[in-house]
Formats: C-alpha cells, structure tokens, sequence
C-alpha cells in the first residue's frame, strides 16, 4: 500500500525543484524517479527510512536529477493544432466547433467537435475507445490461443505501467498503447494475456510470451527506448 503523497522544495544545483515524497510498505530501498506523466520527482521511502534520510540521497544524486529534468520532453496538451502520434504516425488535433460528430479520425487529422473546453475530454475519451477497440480483439484472440479465460477488460489512464492482469483475470491497459506502432501494442496485450497462465515473470512466463506474440524483444526495446515520452500528451 503507498501513503499519502506530500510535496517538499528542495534547491539543487541552483535552481528550485518539487519533490514528490511518498511511503511505500512494499519499498525495500529508498528510490528516485521520474513520474513521466507528471513530469516531476518521485522520492520513494520504505516505511522505516527517515524522511531526512531520503532527502540527503536525493542531493547526492542532485546532477543526475536536474540532467534528467532538464531533458524531458515538453508536455503537449490536447488541443488545436498540436499533434500526436496515433499508432505512431503524427496526427494534427483540428478543433471545429461548429460541427457535429464528436471526433473522428480524416487522414492525417482528429477532428474535435463541439466546445474548446471540452476538446481534451472528448479527445481523451476517443483515445481510449481506440485503444479498446484495438485491444479487445487481440486479447480474445491470444487467452483462445492460450485457452485461458479472461476477465473484465480495463481502458484506464495509468501513470506509469502499460498494463497489468489481476489474480481474477482482469485485464487492465493503458490508453497510450494507441499511441504506440501496432506490433508495441501486440507485444504488451501479449504479455498481460500470458500472465494469466504464468503469474510471475519466470523463463516459463517469457516462453508464453513468445507462443502468443512475435515481438516480444522488440516491443520491450521499443517501449524501454520511447515509452516515456508517451506520457507527456494529454
């Protein structure tokens, strides 16, 4: 279980950044990281670690946090005339408010219909319709492959993680995998699926990758190399 998240200030190297400090019981060690879609430091303590503690390891590692920082790529916010990649091909956000439809896909243009300040919602909601649409199919496919039954199938807005499978055979992804070229998506629908005969990540579990999917290696350099900067739309 992770405890609630606090915000610390922290001067490193000159300039002034916000540091996320959370608890985590399942923490071993105390860790760095970069939320990516927050785009700001995560500080992680175990339940026994002191928070002064945490903090002196962060300014040990001050050069490397603001190096990190300093190269993340810009947010881009769903609205009119930024583009993304949908199924990794750059797609131009057109708002057009005087038509009706919704939002749909014209080439290389999503269209958003209706109200600016409801462009993001709507684009968002159809992103995740998408990302459903491609991926339902593909998990029917591979647990008949498998012969493994599945439960509820789950489009969310996840941090961090592409996907996960619960103990009861629920299927949860991330919206952003349609975002992603269709063999990431492949790889990462097949990797859930195999977790429903195979729980952890043992040799037999990436074999049951390898049965349902042929892009295994690739899919996870793919997304090891370009998964993060995913998360800065929307």
């Amino acid at each position: 279980m992770a405890g609630p998240t606090k915000t610390v200030s922290l001067l490193l190297d000159g300039q002034t950044v916000d540091l996320a400090v959370r608890r985590s019981a399942r923490a071993q060690n105390i860790a760095l990281r970069i939320d990516p879609a927050k785009q700001t430091p995560e500080l992680v303590l175990p339940p026994r670690a002191a928070e002064s503690e945490g903090l002196e390891f962060v300014r040990s590692r001050a050069g490397w946090l603001c190096e990190r920082l300093a190269a993340l790529p810009p947010h881009v916010p769903f609205r009119d005339g930024e583009s993304l990649p949908l199924r990794d091909v750059p797609h131009r956000i057109v708002h057009d408010p005087g038509a009706r439809g919704g939002v749909w896909r014209d080439m290389d243009r999503i269209v958003v219909s209706g109200r600016a300040e409801h462009l993001a919602r709507r684009l968002q909601d159809w992103l995740r319709r998408e990302a459903r649409a491609a991926i339902a199919p593909a998990v029917q496919d591979k647990a008949r492959l498998l012969g493994r039954p599945f439960g509820k199938i789950t489009v969310r807005n996840q941090r961090s993680r592409w996907g996960s499978c619960a103990p009861n055979g629920n299927l949860s992804f991330n919206w952003r995998l349609v975002l992603t070229p269709d063999w990431v998506l492949d790889y990462v629908v097949a990797h859930e699926v195999a977790h429903l005969a195979v729980p952890n990540h043992s040799t037999a579990f990436w074999r049951t990758v390898d049965q349902l999917t042929h892009h295994a290696d690739t899919g996870r350099a793919w997304l090891r190399q370009n998964g993060d900067r995913l998360f800065r739309y929307g």
